[in-house]
Parts: structure tokens; sequence; C-alpha cells
């Protein structure tokens, strides 16, 4: 007995495989085999959260208290906002509180702006820093991957358009495909698989729109665990953050912080926002 679906249908071929066909080719021999968590065993340390020592940061990021291992936060906002300056800020403070291994890629900054930088906030002299344009001349796809081997447990990229851009540019591969690489190689680290095996998390900047929308695939947004915008309030003038997604905490509620001479201080926004109406 023939058990095909629809025998008596015989389909033609012409010219190319459709993408269709091609997929079904491709997947021919998938087999989906469903897991169950209870059966499988986790290092303790993925739950052991990153803390920065800041009790405010430390509960904004997650209900834990700090970063969780093995998780992506992206982080967008308006131009000057400061998103560099905080991001690096919990680093150092990561690395201080804790002596945890930390390591800034940056794709937009060279040694001269980072001095300068570090004239205004000096701990961010102690952190360990890649600048991409030192390696101009070399593979981007390499010099980000051998930078990435020794295992760190915090690591801020400046950001992720310039990377991706810079991989894609350089093998002449479509965008799609650039973001494929550089999800699957922050998976890779995510589970451990580097020198220090370290559970990596990763705090990545991304661009946005005019129109402060995010700039990205979907599938860059559902493969991160959280959302994190930083925004000027019109009305208060104050700077903030907040995460429209947190897979590990709280969504929606805000973080105020000022910028000021070398630190940056944080403090909750309503509380940023009285203050000034009770002081005016």
């Amino acid at each position: 007995m023939n058990t095909q679906p629809f025998p008596h249908v015989e389909m033609k071929k012409r010219g190319r495989p459709s993408s269709a066909s091609k997929a079904a080719s491709t997947h021919a021999n998938l087999v989906i085999e469903p897991v169950r968590l209870n059966d499988i065993e986790f290092d303790d340390n993925i739950f052991i959260p990153v803390r920065t020592g800041h009790p405010l940061i430390d509960k904004f990021i997650s209900a834990d208290g700090g970063f969780m291992p093995a998780t992506n936060l992206i982080a967008v906002g308006d131009p000057g906002v400061g998103k560099s300056t905080v991001l690096l800020d919990f680093l150092c403070r990561a690395k201080k509180t804790a002596g945890k291994r930390v390591l800034f890629i940056s794709g937009e900054m060279n040694r001269i702006d980072m001095v300068g930088y570090c004239k205004r906030y000096p701990q961010f002299a102690f952190v360990d820093t890649v600048f991409m344009g030192d390696y101009a001349e070399y593979d981007p796809k390499t010099v980000i991957e051998k930078a990435l081997e020794p295992g760190y447990d915090l690591v801020l990229i400046d950001s992720w358009a310039e990377v991706t851009e810079s991989v894609k540019d350089y093998h002449k591969w479509n965008a799609g495909r650039a973001e494929q690489w550089m999800l699957h190689l922050l998976e890779a680290h995510n589970n451990g698989n580097n020198t220090h095996q370290s559970y990596t998390c990763f705090l990545i900047i991304q661009q946005v729109t005019k129109g402060g929308d995010f700039v990205g695939s979907n599938r860059l947004k559902h493969m991160t665990t959280g959302m994190m915008h930083m925004r000027f309030d019109k009305e208060s003038g104050y700077r903030y953050m907040e995460f429209s997604k947190n897979r590990r905490g709280v969504v929606g509620e805000k973080m105020g912080f000022v910028l000021s001479n070398n630190l940056i201080n944080y403090t909750e926004f309503a509380h940023m926002v009285v203050s000034n109406r009770n002081e005016n």
C-alpha cells in the first residue's frame, strides 16, 4: 500500500528548487527530541549573580540581585545619554567589589578617546579593553573570537552594529549571516566555552532610530535576556533607565542616574523628580 501523501499528484520540477524545497532537503533528517529540565544538571555557578555592590543597581538588574551569568542584555538609548559611561561603571563596580573578570570591546572609541574618558572617570582605566581600531588590518571576526577566548564574567560590547558591520564587510556576508555568527558566539561563551570556563554575561550597546526604535531583527530581540532603555526625561531633564523586557527581573521600573565629575550616582527615579519639585 502506498502511504505517501497525495500519491496521485505528480510534480514537475523545473529550474532552481524553491526555498521551501531547499529547507525540506536540508532538514530531512532532523529529529526533534523534547527535553525535561529535571533530567539536566546545571553548574551552580550559573545561578550566582555578579554583584556590583550597589544595592539599587543589583536590584534593578535582576530579582536575584546582580547580573546573571549566561545572559545577554542589550542597552539602547538616546545619543549622549550615557550608555557607555553607565555600563563601564557597572563593569568597574563588579571588578572592584567581587573581583570579577571584565572586558570592554570598543568598536567606536580609540585609545586617545579612552584616555580623555579616563580623565573624567579614572576607574575606567583599570578595565581590560580591546580597541577594534588597533586591529584594523586583521579579520574582525578573528579579533573578537580571540579577545573572548580567555573567558570573562562580564563583557561590554560597544556596539553590536559596529562589530557586525565590520565582520559583514570583511567577509562580504549579508546582515543575517553576520548576526547569526554573533549570536552563536555569545551563546558559546554563555555556556562557558572559553579557557576560564566562565558563563559570560554580555552587555551590548545597540543603536536606535531617530524615533527611538530598536535597530535589529526580531531574532536578536528574542535571543536576549533583557532590553534596557536609557533616556532623558523631557519633563524633569533627568536621565533614567528601565527594562522593556527582563526575563530575570522587573520590567517598567525606572532607575535614575547623574553623571558627575568622576562618579555616576544612582537613585530611584521617582525620588529624583520629587526632590527637584520640592527644591523648586
